[in-house]
């Protein structure tokens, strides 16, 4: 039976939990991930999890925060004046907003914390300073 290599792609069904046991996502009741090994689709430490399974292999990997969403870095946090908030938008903490940077690139963000004067954003990933365990079952390697 062949092993998953680069260049793959292929079929796993995943769990993924944080150090304390949290499972922040599954795929069990849904569709399989399907993703092309190599193409930088997902992150590296998954990538190189799933190199060398088998069809019907299951494992478990910790993946350590550089191989994950990368370290916390404070200076994605923004600390901006609520008057530059759209009129239309009342925020709350937890909401997420997309930003547009000078390059015109799209950036999310999600509120972190609200005062009468001003808003704080948070431009990491969510799951950004955390190692990350996740349970794989690769499905399929597609022909």
């Amino acid at each position: 039976m062949s092993q998953a290599k680069h260049g793959d792609t292929v079929k796993v069904h995943y769990t993924g939990k944080l150090d304390n046991g949290t499972t922040f996502d599954s795929s069990i009741e849904r569709e399989p991930l399907e993703f092309t090994i190599g193409s930088g689709g997902i992150i590296p430490g998954f990538e190189q999890a799933v190199i060398g399974m088998t069809p019907g292999d299951s494992k478990t990997e910790l993946i350590p925060t550089d191989s994950a969403y990368g370290a916390y870095l404070e200076e994605m946090v923004l600390v901006v004046d609520r008057q530059q908030m759209p009129a239309d938008v009342e925020p709350e903490v937890g909401q997420q907003l997309q930003l547009q940077h000078q390059t015109g690139e799209l950036i999310t963000v999600i509120i972190t914390d609200i005062s009468p004067s001003t808003i704080t954003l948070d431009a990491n990933h969510p799951l950004a300073g955390e190692d990350l365990t996740f349970d794989i079952q690769l499905i399929e390697i597609a022909a």
